[in-house]
């Protein structure tokens, strides 16, 4: 099982009272602190507001975020942890994340779900559309994002998204395109438009308990469609207040997740805001928990 790191962006009130540009810099050593400490994603929230009450405090943007962190690494796997779909036309999505693709060598992840925090969807001017409305809009999303990232130009016609002839060049360079993972809890939508649609599902807060019960549920949505359930990998965002103390409590739930086969772990470090050397300790207990990290040149595994 490997692990990522989702980087402070403010959002989560780490930054409340800072100097932007200080921030901004921390955003940045946390980065590169994780990709020395051997872990094998970088991850970023796609929120406009602080959480859980929208505040006038620093939440940087996902996307430029994210394409600075492949400019200063040169490593790990880059992604949303996830994009709102309803935040952003998916043709310009696939744009952005092919070409973003092309600046890392390769190293993108393209995370999306159908949004919840209604506070910024109203907001930014988006409304705020039914559940099913958002996940019926996160249906014809990845279907135009598959298009616009396959070969040819795109064409799709859909309820909330449609492309006529859409070019996207450069495509991506991994091929065939830059793996989708879809996230969210939903057993009865979310879990198949993540068997049709995705290369992972992403798996949001549950325990190990509840990712043990929810696993014969994926699989079967993997098996309505004739899909191999071992093809579709599995991931868990761990809150951090479910992640435990640092030591054996925290190494104890590790353990049990890759236990229980899951592909990948992240969680994020709001203690690397003030103090880096917390990433440093978070690896030490994710080798101990047997979590493929990579080791730095020097040093013993």
């Amino acid at each position: 099982m490997k692990a990522g790191i989702i980087v402070p962006q403010g959002w989560t009130g780490e930054y409340d009272g800072w100097d932007p540009r200080r921030a901004w810099e921390r955003t940045v050593e946390t980065a590169v602190r994780a990709e020395g400490a051997g872990f094998e994603s970088l991850w970023v929230i796609d929120h406009f507001h602080t959480i859980p009450q929208p505040s006038d405090e620093i939440t940087f943007e996902s996307f430029v975020t994210l394409a600075h962190l492949g400019a200063v690494t040169s490593r790990v796997r880059l992604g949303h942890l996830v994009l709102c779909a309803g935040f952003r036309n998916p043709a310009l999505t696939a744009k952005m994340i092919s070409t973003m693709d092309t600046q890392t060598g390769g190293r993108m992840e393209l995370g999306i779900g159908a949004g919840w925090k209604q506070d910024e969807w109203e907001a930014y001017g988006y409304g705020f559309p039914p559940a099913r409305d958002r996940l019926d809009a996160l249906r014809d999303q990845l279907e135009i994002l598959g298009a616009m990232m396959g070969p040819g130009r795109a064409t799709y016609s859909g309820t909330h998204s449609s492309v006529e002839g859409a070019i996207n060049v450069p495509k991506p360079v991994q091929d065939p395109r830059v793996p989708i993972m879809v996230g969210g809890n939903g057993p009865n939508v979310t879990w198949r438009l993540a068997a049709r649609y995705a290369d992972e599902l992403n798996l949001d807060g549950l325990t190990p308990d509840e990712v043990a019960a929810a696993l014969p549920v994926v699989r079967s949505r993997c098996e309505e469609i004739g899909r191999d359930p071992e093809s579709l990998p599995i991931s868990v965002h761990i809150f951090r207040s479910r992640l435990g103390a640092a030591g054996e409590e925290r190494i104890e739930r590790l353990s049990a997740y890759r236990e229980l086969g899951m592909a990948r772990v992240m969680t994020m470090m709001t203690a690397a805001a003030t103090d880096l050397e917390s990433v440093d300790a978070f690896a030490d207990d994710c080798r101990r928990a047997g979590l493929d990290l990579v080791t730095a040149p020097g040093t013993s595994s």
